[in-house]
């Protein structure tokens, strides 16, 4: 049993490196941007200064997020054997 537990974790650990699991992380990164300009609306609707800083501050990180797996993923398509 603990055998198909090591590998389970293996794959998933590869999955998280894969092409596939790049794009998924992208699309989830994405999802948290839309929660953010949501969240940007609600503060600025209210007038709530502190609230607009925070959403500022999580879209500034989402947007660092995408663009370090933008960045990955182009290295995967650089390491490709088969566009050479």
């Amino acid at each position: 049993m603990s055998t198909t537990k090591k590998s389970t974790v293996a794959r998933a650990k590869g999955f998280k490196k894969s092409r596939p699991g790049t794009y998924l992380a992208i699309g989830t990164s994405l999802f948290g941007a839309v929660a953010n300009i949501r969240r940007a609306r609600t503060a600025r609707g209210e007038s709530d200064t502190l609230k607009l800083v925070d959403a500022v501050v999580s879209a500034a990180a989402v947007a660092t997020g995408i663009a370090l797996l933008v960045r990955e993923l182009r290295r995967m398509n650089d390491d490709d054997i088969l566009t050479d």
